[in-house]
């Protein structure tokens, strides 16, 4: 996992990414090529597209540096233009097919006990919870991978999905509504159902 950095070395590094140096452009792709491929993975749920939109979203962003607003933090910036991108790959490709390859997933979290993460249990329901998931339109799914796998705010998330701040939480919402819905029927183990829908709840 890699460390965010402060606000004011980040500022830094995109002045220097701004004159072009190469060191600085490695490095800020470094620091957001992780996270965004697995928001972008999540989305479009293909590898291959999840790749191009990854690409094109540092070449876009790089292009445009110098229309970047130094109030947001490069990564909602940089979010923000992989999600259009990702809206505009759903477009071209409507239709979904093969398995999921839930093995790239990260493996739930630091403070899960290693041999409950690496359980077969435990993989049972990560399945379960992203097939929920994947369930999900497009906004809702990409509004629930940012609120709790990268943890960004409902305000961050109103400025990547450029939606207002309330249509947002509606999002948040129905998706928590539906997976309870899709999910408590399929989680056999009180312990998970009973864990997992609290965590829904919010």
């Amino acid at each position: 996992m890699v460390e965010p950095i402060s606000r004011v070395e980040e500022q830094k590094l995109i002045v220097r990414a701004k004159r072009r140096e190469p060191e600085a452009l490695r490095r800020l792709v470094h620091l957001h090529k992780e996270r965004l491929f697995a928001f972008v993975w999540r989305v479009v749920r293909n590898h291959h597209d999840s790749e191009e939109v990854c690409q094109d979203a540092f070449l876009k962003a790089f292009a445009s540096l110098d229309t970047f607003r130094p109030e947001f933090r490069f990564s909602t910036w940089l979010f923000t233009i992989a999600y259009r991108l990702c809206l505009n790959a759903l477009r071209r490709k409507r239709a979904f097919a093969g398995d999921v390859d839930f093995s790239i997933l990260p493996d739930g979290g630091e403070d899960v006990d290693e041999s409950a993460a690496h359980s077969e249990e435990a993989r049972r329901v990560q399945r379960l919870v992203w097939s929920a998931v994947d369930r999900l339109s497009p906004p809702q799914r990409a509004t629930v991978l940012l609120f709790y796998k990268q943890e960004q705010s409902c305000q961050e998330i109103a400025q990547i999905l450029e939606l207002p701040v309330a249509t947002v939480k509606s999002h948040l919402h129905r998706a928590r509504a539906r997976l309870k819905e899709l999910l408590e029927p399929a989680l056999a183990d009180q312990n998970d159902r009973t864990r997992i829908l609290h965590e829904l709840a919010g």
